[in-house]
């Protein structure tokens, strides 16, 4: 009877934490390149370069393109989520001991599935007061509509496919700084319908070919410059060994279920060209 009982303990709570990863986890894992069900510890990306088409005389034979082949290497690592439930506790509260664990279970989950997206995009160029200046040595500047002229400039040069796949995850301030642009938030200069309020959708907005939105797990310089990060879907890949997976085990010595969940993955920058780290001031 304990064993049949622990089974659908197991299967509840699973389903619990697996829907609260979906509806409150990573905002990144949909937003870059992915393998799921990768059998390792490790998944290769590959990068394929650019042909040029030639002509060729009556007779004469073609000019192969030469295309390169490069590849790069996403390494997996385990990840872990666990608490105690004790037996008698949830006779004592008047809470839902297992959803309060499921969801903390998720939102830990989420936010490491987004810490190493943004560890493998932290490699990328880096630019300061607009995305024309490379380097570090200049102060960053709040976030403004010039930046996106710049960055729309540098992924229209570098070729970067705009098909509605560039995102630009920025921090809460950003966007605070972006709501005081005219060319952003007043209805003199854009339509009702590219509101950043449109929809009741406070936080997100497509801009010049960037799908914007706020994420408060960005890295920052010290207290004073965020680390906002453009990028093309292409460019980023997140390899994945292990979905969320649940496991619960009676401990007697503790009189407690230890509920743990848990996930395997890796991400890697693919291709330097389709993103950027743009820092701003916070």
């Amino acid at each position: 009877m304990s064993s049949t009982i622990n089974n659908a303990f197991i299967t509840q709570f699973e389903a619990e934490v697996h829907m609260a990863y979906q509806r409150m986890g990573s905002k990144l894992k949909n937003l870059i390149r992915t393998v799921n069900g990768v059998s390792g510890e490790s998944v290769k990306f590959q990068k394929v370069g650019t042909g040029e088409a030639t002509t060729k005389a009556r007779h004469a034979e073609v000019v192969a393109m030469n295309i390169s082949h490069t590849n790069v290497t996403a390494t997996l690592s385990d990840y872990y989520a666990s608490d105690y439930v004790d037996k008698l506790d949830e006779l004592k509260t008047n809470i839902d001991e297992r959803a309060v664990i499921a969801n903390n279970a998720a939102y830990a989950l989420g936010r490491k599935t987004d810490s190493i997206i943004t560890t493998a995009m932290s490699s990328a160029t880096t630019v300061a007061n607009n995305a024309g200046a490379n380097g570090t040595t200049s102060l960053a500047t709040d976030m403004n509509v010039a930046k996106f002229k710049d960055m729309q400039a540098l992924f229209g040069n570098n070729d970067v496919p705009d098909d509605d796949q560039r995102y630009w995850a920025i921090g809460p301030t950003q966007w605070g700084d972006l709501l005081a642009e005219d060319n952003w938030s007043n209805l003199d200069y854009i339509g009702p319908s590219q509101l950043p309020f449109a929809g009741m959708n406070y936080t997100a907005k497509r801009f010049l070919g960037f799908l914007t939105f706020v994420h408060s797990g960005l890295d920052t310089s010290g207290s004073t410059d965020r680390h906002t990060i453009a990028w093309h879907k292409s460019s980023m890949g997140l390899g994945v060994g292990s979905e969320v997976r649940t496991e619960v085990n009676y401990i007697p010595e503790k009189v407690a279920h230890l509920l743990t969940s848990y996930l395997s993955m890796g991400s890697i920058l693919i291709d330097t060209n389709g993103i950027r780290v743009q820092k701003c001031a916070e």
